[in-house]
This record gives C-alpha cells, structure tokens and sequence, in this order.
C-alpha cells in the first residue's frame, strides 16, 4: 500500500501528540534541556537506523550551499523549537501547551506565502484563522 502526503501528514499528527504526552511524562523530573537532549539522541538513532536499513545511499556531502545552508537553518530552527517546547511542557499543561505550538501552522502559511511565493485562496486563509483562534481558545481556558 502506497501512503498518500494526507496519510504521512495524518501520521506526524498523531506522533507529534504521542510526543507532547510522553515529553510532559518525562519532563516531570527533569531539565528542560536534558530532556530535548534525550529526545534529539533517541531521534538521530532511529532515523539513522532508517536511513542505513533503506540501503544508506551516497550523500554527497558538496550539495549546494543553498541546500545545506537551508538544512542547517532547519536544524537550527528544530533545535530551538524542541528547547522552547519542553519548556513551555515543564511550566504549563501538555493539553493547553500543544495548541499554542500548533501556531506553526499559522507561521507556515504567512512563511510560505512571504518567502515560497505559496498562495491560499480566502477559504484556506479563513482555515488558517480558525487554527489560530481555535490554538488561542485552548490554551486560554480556565
């Protein structure tokens, strides 16, 4: 069976809320930043387990420094979104930090439209607005 984007998409769903449970469960007792430093080393093993069990093709390592350079700011990006949500686990409730941190969606359709030349149509912007007011709406219940 081939997966669909929808289906691999539908699959980051449901693992990154299995990640903000488990991350709020081990970030109980622990240092914020231990805590991403764990979870990155856990990550590098799988993926490059993946990656060597998919038959680990030849990277070379002289792509354009566009590519790289845009892949080290990804990383980079990661890295600080990673620290800044186990913090934000640490200080408040998974069920309240994980829709602020749905927000991205929001910064990915104003990105993409600014910086990728990316166009929604006004059905697609009134979704954006809705994830946003729905992200505020959970996050701020008492």
């Amino acid at each position: 069976m081939q997966i669909t984007w929808q289906g691999w998409a539908l699959l980051s769903a449901l693992f990154a809320a299995l990640t903000a449970v488990f991350a709020k469960i081990g970030v109980d007792d622990l240092d914020p930043n231990y805590a991403t430093l764990v979870r990155t080393c856990v990550i590098l093993v799988i993926v490059a387990g993946i990656w060597v069990a998919g038959g680990a093709p030849a990277v070379n390592p002289f792509q354009s420094a566009r590519t790289i350079g845009a892949l080290v700011l990804s990383g980079a990006a990661t890295g600080l979104s990673w620290l800044c949500y186990f913090r934000a686990l640490k200080l408040g409730e998974a069920s309240r930090v994980a829709p602020l941190d749905k927000l991205s969606v929001v910064f990915v359709a104003l990105f993409a439209a600014l910086f990728l030349g990316e166009r929604l149509d006004p059905r697609g912007w009134a979704g954006v607005a809705l994830i946003a007011a729905g992200a505020v709406l959970l996050a701020l219940r008492r």
